[in-house]
């Protein structure tokens, strides 16, 4: 679970300081609930060769939830990597962990 919200604040981080230096005039806090679609993206780990792409989309119209839609696609997973960890009372480990994929998202 906590993946999952790494990447959903790594993306809506990309989406604030995205592209250029002008003045952003459309960068919001908040989902437009009276007529918009919201959009998530994450990754999740299927197993050790698997990665599991998931797209959701809500749409919203007049302040309420009209639909959710779901995609799901299998891509490879990018194997392990070696980093180093610590626990609460500081003792330090190198452990392996899943390698995750950046997310680039266009638009226009």
């Amino acid at each position: 679970m906590n993946q999952k919200l790494t990447v959903a604040i790594a993306a809506i981080a990309f989406f604030v300081t995205a592209c250029n230096d002008e003045p952003k005039e459309d960068v919001t806090n908040d989902v437009n609930k009276a007529g918009s679609v919201e959009t998530a993206v994450t990754v999740e780990h299927a197993d050790s060769i698997h990665d599991v792409l998931v797209t959701k989309h809500k749409v919203w119209r007049n302040f309420t939830e009209y639909k959710t839609i779901e995609y799901r696609d299998t891509i490879p997973a990018l194997g392990d990597t070696n980093t180093e960890a610590e626990n609460a009372d500081g003792d330090k480990k190198s452990v392996q962990i899943k390698k995750e994929y950046e997310i680039f998202i266009t638009v226009k």
